[in-house]
């Protein structure tokens, strides 16, 4: 292992010399207008909630002031989800552009092998130079790029360990390095930048660790927010018309066994125990002390990736390649921030499902622009490949936006979009489901079952059952009227009112089962429940 210590201050002073010496050489990154630069950062876990521009109840709060200002000389898009809302799928329909069942990344145990990494290689076709530095988390080796420095796994907050393309086999050539991921991983990219073969345009995916769960933020920023109150949501305390048997159990008797809470609600993971709040104050003081906690620990780590997003454009703007290179920035998926009462992701709520999505396009882009397309992250990678001047391959099931960079909007695009989460029970004790999802409505069904019967999933230690037994929970389905009920507080699927607009959605759901390869062919067991409740 190679250790190397890179202190963030030392960096900027590095940095700030090398910029001198750059200017004062005249010797600037040659300018690619023909084939633009192509920045894409994706951090994990970071929620539309989280990023002032999208408006939400933490935006008082200035939380992302670089990602706002990229927003507001770009565009913004406020109807962007992920077709499964967990790490390694949501990256591998990234870097596929093709749902789950086609890519074969199910869940967190998917890998994702050089011969399918097929983003980089089609923009490389392009004449690109590729990088992807930071967190991977698809298992297998990146080989498709033409330099990787990625994290193993996860990766650590804290002093990081890099794989590398070294003289050792995937996945033993590591480097390691002193101080917190952010700051890292933002200075292998410049680092990477000011040394790659500039005669070529470049497509780098920086990709954040942070704010993954634990979010271990850096020293510097402990007493950011510390005497501010941050906003909670009201279905935190009281929502007694949200989710289903299937979320609930019949009488309420599965409430404290179903995603992990804020509150104690959760008997074993939830963040009033995590955060060892005194157990003496009154339930709704608990709750409101761990949530405090939770949003101040996840925001700090938020800090961390937009004040170094400001160090990674600067460092573009004064090495003369701001000018051109577009810059996209999202999230893997969205993430739950005291929601209903619930942590992390998985769900088909908005807040899971919803992914961040700011595009700045130097030559397309009228400045300040939302746009309220119905995106999914198969969409991404057609879309990148459009930009680097390609054409979008049959194999692929997402569709280029950049029209709508023009604001051209195509006719023909996209009703809903589908979802899908496999992994049952496991970590936060959430049932697998399906879900759709119009501008208008959504349609959830929760068929609870495992995708591999053979395999044993990790409910709690609290589920009274036989550790060796697959652990079903009840079929149900939910709907929200989206219009009127924007925060799905309310489930409607029973109300005769929404009859009609329920038959429509199962009838595009199975259409866009068909369509995408989504069926359950090879899962009968998870077909027999569908069919049974269908109509129910």
């Amino acid at each position: 292992m190679i250790n190397s210590i890179n202190s963030f201050d030392g960096y900027r002073v590095l940095s700030y010399l090398l910029l001198i010496s750059i200017s004062c050489s005249g010797q600037i990154t040659k300018d690619f207008k023909k084939k633009p630069n192509i920045l894409f950062i994706m951090s994990d876990d970071h929620t539309t909630q989280a990023i002032g521009a999208y408006g939400s109840r933490l935006a008082g709060l200035n939380p992302t002031p670089t990602l706002d200002e990229l927003a507001n000389n770009g565009m913004l898009f406020t109807n962007t989800f992920c077709t499964n809302s967990i790490c390694t799928p949501s990256r591998a329909t990234i870097m596929t552009g093709q749902y789950s069942q086609t890519n074969k990344v199910l869940d967190l145990d998917g890998a994702l092998p050089g011969p399918l990494q097929f983003l980089p290689k089609e923009v490389k076709k392009l004449g690109y130079e590729t990088a992807i530095i930071g967190k991977w988390h698809l298992k297998e080796e990146p080989t498709a790029f033409d330099y990787y420095k990625v994290l193993p796994g996860q990766g650590d907050y804290f002093d990081p360990v890099f794989r590398v393309d070294g003289e050792k086999a995937w996945p033993n050539s590591t480097i390691k390095y002193n101080g917190h991921s952010s700051d890292v991983i933002t200075d292998q990219s410049i680092e990477w930048l000011s040394s790659r073969d500039s005669e070529k345009p470049f497509f780098l995916m920086h990709h954040f660790k942070a704010p993954h769960d634990m979010f271990e933020y850096a020293p510097r920023y402990e007493q950011y927010m510390a005497d501010i109150e941050i906003p909670e949501p009201e279905s935190m305390y009281n929502q007694p018309r949200f989710g289903s048997e299937a979320t609930r159990g019949k009488n309420d008797s599965l409430i404290n066994l179903i995603g992990s809470s804020i509150s104690k609600r959760h008997g074993v993971r939830n963040y009033v125990d995590y955060y060892k709040i005194d157990s003496s104050l009154p339930k709704d003081e608990q709750t409101h002390l761990a949530y405090q906690k939770y949003l101040k620990n996840y925001l700090r780590c938020v800090k961390g990736i937009d004040d170094n997003l400001a160090r990674l454009f600067n460092y573009l703007k004064q090495s003369g390649q701001w000018e051109n290179t577009i810059i996209i920035y999202t999230g893997d998926q969205g993430f739950m921030l005291g929601e209903h009462d619930y942590m992390d992701k998985r769900w088909a709520y908005e807040e899971s499902m919803r992914m961040p999505l700011i595009i700045r396009h130097p030559y397309a882009v009228k400045k300040g622009v939302n746009s309220n397309i119905l995106i999914n992250n198969t969409d991404f990678a057609p879309t990148l490949i459009d930009m680097a001047g390609g054409t979008v391959p049959n194999y692929m099931h997402g569709r280029s936006i950049v029209p709508v960079l023009n604001s051209k909007e195509p006719d023909d695009w996209r009703k809903s979009t589908y979802y899908r989460y496999w992994m049952h029970l496991e970590h936060h004790d959430i049932p697998a489901h399906m879900a759709i999802r119009s501008k208008e409505f959504k349609l959830i069904f929760y068929y609870g079952l495992p995708s591999n019967l053979t395999k044993i999933g990790r409910p709690s230690l609290h589920w009274e059952t036989d550790s060796n037994k697959i652990v079903p929970t009840p079929p149900a389905w939910e709907f929200y009227d989206l219009r009127n009920d924007p925060y799905e507080l309310v489930n409607q699927y029973k109300n005769e009112v929404y009859a009609e607009e329920i038959l429509e959605l199962k009838v595009e759901l199975k259409n866009l089962r068909r369509e995408f390869n989504e069926g359950d062919e090879n899962y009968p067991h998870i077909a027999e429940i569908i069919n049974k409740n269908w109509n129910k």
